[in-house]
């Protein structure tokens, strides 16, 4: 197997990942944007995060992987969301805009940043690039876990992958409206 080359690496993260993570940050802030401003301590278990918790812990992982790639190391806890917002739809522009910057600066990258070896808390050690996969992955999953808290909280479930339920009740009625 050969060596990754820097070249390589770029070319993936410009041709495949941008796109990939910029599409899927919009489907991130539709999630937050439908996350009711009431019941944030709603948690489906006693041993999972609240919303908000989990609110809060995707807007900020999201953002540490990207800046894992563009400083070259995985520091937990150097990106938080500022204590003073407060409301879903606050965190959700903290998150964009942060969300922007710091794709922006992944975009930027020499091809040299992208193949620098990070360790990741001891377990194993990778080429920065792939943290943004591992990002990726870590959102998804979190973003799954609160768009199920929706409904429960009052809230509704936006696209994601396809329509929703509620996304389709919404079609539905704007069309008999029509």
């Amino acid at each position: 197997m050969s060596e990754l080359t820097a070249e390589f690496a770029h070319l993936l993260v410009h041709n495949v990942f941008l796109g990939i993570l910029k599409n899927e940050s919009r489907t991130t802030q539709s999630i937050f944007a439908a996350v009711p401003n009431v019941n944030l301590d709603y948690r489906p278990d006693p041993h999972a995060r609240s919303a908000n918790e989990l609110l809060r812990h995707i807007a900020a992982a999201d953002n540490l992987f990207l800046k894992t790639v563009v400083d070259g190391a995985f520091t937990p806890g150097s990106v938080k969301v500022p204590e003073d917002l407060r409301r879903p739809e606050e965190v959700a522009d903290w998150y964009g805009k942060e969300y922007a910057k710091n794709l922006d600066a992944v975009a930027a990258s020499r091809a040299e940043q992208l193949i620098k070896i990070v360790d990741f808390r001891g377990l194993f050690e990778r080429p920065a690039f792939t943290f943004l996969q591992f990002g990726l992955l870590h959102t998804v999953h979190h973003r799954g876990q609160l768009s199920t808290y929706l409904r429960p909280m009052g809230g509704k479930v936006p696209v994601i992958y396809g329509e929703s339920y509620d996304s389709a009740a919404a079609k539905k009625a704007a069309h008999a409206v029509a």
